[in-house]
C-alpha cells in the first residue's frame, strides 16, 4: 500500500503543479474561461488515470499539454457547445483594467479555427518548436507551418483593423 500511496502523491503533486500553466494554455486555445476550466479537469482526469504511462515520460509536462491539446480539439469536434445566434447581442463591458490590445488579440485568436489556434498558442504562447507542435497535434511539420503562416497572416489583419479602429476613437 505504500508504493501506492507515494504514487497517488506524487499524481497529486505533479497535477498541482502543471494545472495553473494547462489553464492558461486552456484559456487561449477556447476563449472561455469556464470550458478552459471544463478541459483542464478533464485533462487533469485523464492524467491521473494513466499516471504510471505520465511518470515513465520523457518529459511529463509536454505530455500533460498534449493530452490537453487533444481534449480541446475532441471537445471542438463534438461540438458540444454551439453558439446560437440571437436577435440581439447582450451589452457586455469590457473590464477597465484590460488592455485593449489584449482585447484584440484574444477577439483575434477566437476568429482562428480550432487547429491554428492550437499551433499558435503552441508555437508561439507555449513557445514549442515546429516538431514538438507537429507531434502534440499528430499533424506534418509542415502543416504545423502551413498552418503557423495563415494563422499569423489572419492574426495580423485582424491586428491591424484593430489598430486602425482604436486610433479613430
Amino acid at each position: 500500500m505504500r508504493g501506492r500511496a507515494r504514487r497517488e502523491a506524487e499524481a497529486e503533486e505533479f497535477l498541482r503543479r502543471v494545472s495553473p500553466r494547462l489553464f492558461r494554455t486552456a484559456l487561449l486555445l477556447c476563449g472561455d474561461h469556464h470550458l478552459a476550466e471544463d478541459l483542464v479537469q478533464t485533462a487533469l482526469g485523464k492524467l491521473y488515470v494513466s499516471w504510471a504511462r505520465v511518470s515513465r515520460a520523457d518529459h511529463p509536462e509536454a505530455y500533460a499539454r498534449a493530452v490537453l491539446t487533444r481534449t480541446y480539439l475532441s471537445h471542438v469536434r463534438l461540438r458540444r457547445t454551439r453558439e446560437r445566434p440571437v436577435a440581439e447581442l447582450p451589452e457586455r463591458a469590457a473590464p477597465a483594467e484590460e488592455p485593449a490590445l489584449r482585447l484584440a488579440l484574444a477577439q483575434a485568436l477566437a476568429r482562428l479555427t480550432p487547429k491554428e489556434r492550437a499551433v499558435v498558442v503552441l508555437r508561439y504562447w507555449e513557445d514549442r518548436d515546429v516538431e514538438e507542435t507537429a507531434k502534440e497535434l499528430r499533424i506534418s511539420a509542415g502543416n504545423v507551418r502551413v498552418r503557423s503562416l495563415r494563422a499569423l497572416a489572419k492574426l495580423r489583419t485582424a491586428l491591424a483593423d484593430e489598430r486602425e479602429a482604436l486610433s479613430e476613437r
